[in-house]
């Protein structure tokens, strides 16, 4: 039976493979893991989430779950993941939850967990909640269940200041385009970049339910691009539906993607000495062209499985204070405990205005190799490490590239599909190489 905690929660589509049955149930489980240690205290738990209409009925079930199992709950409302994670960090709360699907389609959602601190789960911590799901228990009774109270205001105004203060110094003159992708993002993205100074011009902040990561934000990021050139914008940034990732673009339209972020931030911290042992974290998905970028810096580079939260395990264990995905999760560990897009955006622009340099120039330390991403679906990902024939040909690939190029097939932990993905010297290498594998993909991982 697979697990169901994939790399970032539980994901799904939403009233089918995430239902409120299984919300009411993870509330109540997770309760049951998650407060286990807090005897004669009544717990308490943050619920956030982001825009999209199934977000009610799951965060109620999911209220519900929770407060069956004599926890305190406040909803907050639609909320950024990292604000979420801000929250568990910050005030006196056992857990936060999260329901999104991130950059998923609208009509998927999802469910993740924040234990106290504003971490998210080990493996094992997930393992032992899902354990419990079904599990018979003793569920408290009269005063004993949990109480249910609202609070949005309080909850964006703290993040908003919080964000503003990481900043660092005033944004003023800087005119930034935003795609808020119809998200969490689309009220306090705008709030907390005018708050620190800049001249915001905002796209997609409209949400009404549907229209969340709809050929907008980071994984569309098209609009941003036409808008941040005819606005004369200095910069764009693009948020993904619980903005907890952020890619940019400069003033020409080029996209700037999470490995360079990641560069340009890392030297930044480098400068000025807050680059922990001169290291960054990147995952096996980050483009040759930034560990080379990193070693010509003197920054050293740990890598790690694909997910921010793997990237957190690997930066705690460290003591390491930045890291990241190309896919725009980044890590500042000073001033948050996850990805976080907002944070992003405005430690990138606190670059832009510190340095004086336009930012198509500062990420110019990155020279991205040519990367293909092929995602082959409707394939058995389960026998994607154990087949000899897929692994065969996976080692002749590596051989034709040699040192100038990598190959990397990976399950995806969200989706039934396999990613196969390809560096190589130059764009048509990359291209054949990637076609080729995921023929072979197909042809030894067809589902029985």
């Amino acid at each position: 039976m697979p697990r169901l905690f994939g790399t970032d929660g539980v994901r799904g589509l939403a009233n089918r493979e995430i239902s409120a049955e299984l919300a009411l149930g993870l509330g109540a489980a997770a309760a049951r893991v998650l407060t286990a240690t807090t005897e004669g205290r009544r717990p308490r738990a943050v619920i956030g989430r982001d825009t999209r209409i199934s977000g009610d009925f799951l965060s109620s079930a999911l209220a519900a779950g929770l407060t069956s199992a004599g926890v305190d709950v406040v909803q907050v409302g639609v909320l950024p993941t990292p604000g979420v994670a801000h929250l568990t960090a910050t005030t006196d709360v056992d857990l936060g939850v999260v329901i999104s699907a991130s950059h998923n389609p609208m009509p998927d959602n999802g469910i993740k967990f924040f234990a106290r601190g504003g971490y998210k789960l080990e493996d094992a911590i997930e393992d032992a909640i899902e354990e419990s799901l079904g599990a018979t228990w003793e569920r408290p009774v009269g005063d004993g269940v949990g109480r249910i109270e609202e609070d949005a205001r309080t909850a964006d105004r703290s993040y908003i200041d919080h964000l503003v203060a990481a900043t660092g110094r005033p944004l003023e003159g800087l005119r930034i385009a935003i795609d808020c992708a119809n998200g969490a993002a689309s009220d306090i993205a705008p709030l907390a970049l005018r708050e620190a100074g800049a001249d915001v011009v905002v796209i997609n902040a409209s949400p009404d339910g549907r229209n969340i990561n709809h050929e907008c934000g980071s994984t569309h990021p098209e609009q941003l691009q036409a808008v941040t050139v005819a606005s004369g914008a200095a910069m764009g940034v693009a948020f993904d539906g619980d903005a907890d990732r952020c890619i940019a673009v400069d003033h020409t339209g080029a996209i700037v993607d999470g490995d360079q972020i990641m560069g340009v931030l890392a030297t930044a911290f480098k400068e000025r000495g807050v680059l922990a042992e001169d290291t960054l974290v990147v995952t096996v998905m980050s483009n040759l062209g930034l560990l080379l970028a990193m070693r010509a810096a003197g920054i050293r580079t740990v890598q790690t499985g694909v997910g921010d939260r793997y990237v957190l395990e690997a930066m705690r264990a460290g003591g390491f204070t930045l890291g990241g995905e190309q896919s725009g999760h980044i890590i500042a560990s000073a001033h948050a405990t996850t990805g976080d897009g907002l944070l992003t955006a405005l430690l990138l622009a606190a670059r832009v205005v510190e340095t004086g340099r336009p930012l198509a120039d500062l990420a110019s330390i990155v020279t991205r190799l040519p990367q293909v991403l092929i995602n082959v679906p409707g394939v058995d990902k389960r026998r994607a490490a154990s087949d000899d024939g897929l692994q065969e040909a996976v080692a002749a690939a590596e051989r034709r590239l040699g040192e100038s190029g990598r190959v990397l097939l990976r399950p995806s932990g969200t989706e039934p599909l396999v990613r196969v993905m390809v560096e190589a010297a130059t764009q048509d290498e990359a291209d054949s190489v990637a076609a080729d594998l995921a023929d072979v993909v197909r042809s030894r991982l067809a589902l029985r």
